[in-house]
């Protein structure tokens, strides 16, 4: 379209946020089949949303496949405590694949991996690409050549963050979030790291020390307070760090996004599919965005 950029759309993050936002009230839309689509219609429209603003050469939508993954094969107990999602959510997930094939955008998910896992691998393989989601630990991410838009208020505001402006607001590399990650742990998805060492405490610790290896190499100069949590959980802390660190070496199909990617625009087409599957509210939106 517009320019070389490629966004990338970690589109559970999406979903769910839409989802939410939209049925606190347990006000649902349906489609002709009965198919609650509230979580669906607010994707789409996020999605359109994000292409006009952007206007980029390549989208591509990424999807978490399933509730296992490896990392539930290193820690049995990975994202175990995280509650079941809502019945009239549960058809949406594959309704939403359904009508992002049926319009043309490009969508991948691999068996065993994460979203995450699948951006970080795009971005070891892409430029100038804009990540776009509602999960922190993409940041670990940045390395120059891509910005990562973390959602804050409906489809147009995001805290934005170059690593430029990441090293300004936190004091370490991009990279060494995962140390700090590590540290603190990850309550939500169910690795608990230091007990005792929250965000603030990890991040001075990791730009004193560098990474979690420098770190245990240097307990003796730690207060016997941090030293003694440390060595308490030595465990936790490695598991953490293995379970924090995004794979960027998924078996990502390169040649069906290189073919899949490249976004040609014809609102009129994407109107008739929207019509089609009963989603007159992002159909409408479509009129109001310059495509």
């Amino acid at each position: 379209m517009g320019n070389n950029k490629t966004l990338v759309i970690d589109g559970m993050a999406l979903l769910f946020r839409h989802f939410f936002a939209t049925s606190f009230r347990n006000q649902f839309m349906y489609n002709a089949s009965g198919v609650p689509t509230n979580g669906v219609q607010g994707m789409v429209r996020h999605t359109l949303k994000l292409v006009e603003m952007l206007k980029p050469e390549r989208m591509v939508i990424t999807w978490d496949m399933g509730s296992e993954t490896i990392r539930n094969e290193w820690f049995r107990d990975y994202k175990k405590n995280r509650q079941a999602p809502p019945e009239e959510l549960i058809p949406q997930f594959d309704y939403v694949k359904e009508v992002i094939d049926d319009i043309g955008f490009c969508q991948t998910g691999i068996k065993g991996y994460e979203a995450d896992d699948l951006i970080g691998t795009l971005s070891q393989k892409y430029d100038d690409l804009v990540i776009v989601s509602g999960d922190r630990d993409l940041l670990q991410l940045l390395d120059g050549t891509n910005d990562i838009w973390l959602t804050k208020k409906g489809f147009t505001e995001y805290n934005v963050y170059t690593q430029s402006v990441f090293e300004e607001q936190y004091g370490i590399h991009p990279s060494q979030f995962v140390d700090v990650k590590a540290l603190m742990g990850d309550p939500g998805d169910g690795y608990y790291g230091v007990k005792g060492v929250g965000e603030k405490t990890a991040f001075k610790l990791i730009r004193e020390h560098g990474n979690i290896e420098q770190l245990l190499l240097n307990l003796d100069k730690l207060t016997p307070s941090v030293r003694s949590k440390i060595e308490a959980d030595r465990v936790s802390l490695e598991m953490s760090l293995r379970l924090a660190k995004i794979i960027t070496d998924v078996p990502v199909d390169i040649n069906f996004v290189e073919t899949k990617s490249p976004l040609s625009i014809n609102p009129v087409d994407i109107k008739s599919v929207l019509d089609g599957h009963n989603l007159s509210i992002s159909s409408r939106y479509v009129d109001s965005l310059d495509l």
